[in-house]
């Protein structure tokens, strides 16, 4: 039986993605970006939405919603996903750390995937 969780910030896959977040805020406190700001704040906000959503959806306490906040999760997901490949192509962030992050964000939206699926099988 599965133990219930009682708060969001228990959840895994919320903390993963605050660690995302947070790595994406390093990336963009480098000194060579202090002039892109309207990128900046994009990736801040795409980053934040992830772990912002689970925790909303989580918070309204049905599981509809909680459902409905992933799936915001993970398309937030995707689209950091695709903000950092243009930082990469931009050469803003190396391979080696694009391939990190992105491996992250690959492993956050599948577990996102497999957290909804889970959820509806169990409201049927």
């Amino acid at each position: 039986m599965a133990k219930k969780i009682e708060q969001f910030e228990n959840l895994p896959i919320w903390q993963q993605a605050t660690d995302m977040a947070t790595a994406m805020y390093r990336i963009d406190s480098r000194d060579d970006w202090k002039y892109a700001f309207s990128i900046k704040d994009q990736i801040q906000r795409s980053a934040l939405s992830i772990s912002s959503n689970i925790a909303e959806g989580y918070e309204y306490g049905n599981q509809k919603d909680f459902i409905r906040f992933l799936r915001y999760a993970k398309g937030s997901a995707g689209e950091l996903r695709s903000q950092l490949y243009i930082l990469h192509r931009s050469e803003i962030v190396q391979q080696t750390e694009y391939d990190i992050l992105r491996n992250k964000l690959l492993e956050i939206s599948r577990q996102l995937s497999s957290f909804i699926k889970y959820l509806r099988s169990r409201t049927q």
